[in-house]
């Protein structure tokens, strides 16, 4: 009985690392990070409802430099996955399916989503102060 040579699966050390396939990625653990920002989001809530106190603890933490640091990292995501989003909108009206287009618009969202953030956050610390 001869043994015949089976093709191997798909993986990273056989596919070209393309842009295409970091945005996807980002796109997925960016919707992740979202998710837990959003019950960040419902602590502080819940903090602002408890009362003073509880608010003035709350905003210590996010004022310290690692909850800047989650901060910061939550404002990208956001960001990416916004600008994602559209451009996967984009697509699925049948837009930028070329693909030189597909790696542009991928370069954009990257890119682009650096621009935003820093744009935010320079809004944030001129308006506010740090």
């Amino acid at each position: 009985m001869a043994t015949r040579e089976r093709p191997l699966s798909p993986h990273l050390q056989i596919y070209k690392w393309q842009v295409q396939m970091q945005t996807s990625i980002y796109h997925r653990a960016t919707g992740i990070i979202l998710s837990f920002g959003a019950l960040l989001m419902a602590c502080g809530l819940v903090a602002l409802a408890a009362g003073p106190e509880s608010w003035i603890e709350f905003t210590r933490y996010a004022g310290s430099i690692p909850g800047l640091v989650v901060l910061l990292g939550f404002t990208w995501a956001l960001s990416y996955h916004l600008i994602n989003g559209i451009r996967h909108l984009l697509q699925d009206g049948g837009l930028g399916y070329r693909i030189p287009q597909f790696v542009r618009s991928s370069l954009i969202s990257m890119i682009g989503s650096v621009v935003l953030t820093a744009i935010i956050w320079g809004v944030v610390l001129t308006r506010w102060g740090q």
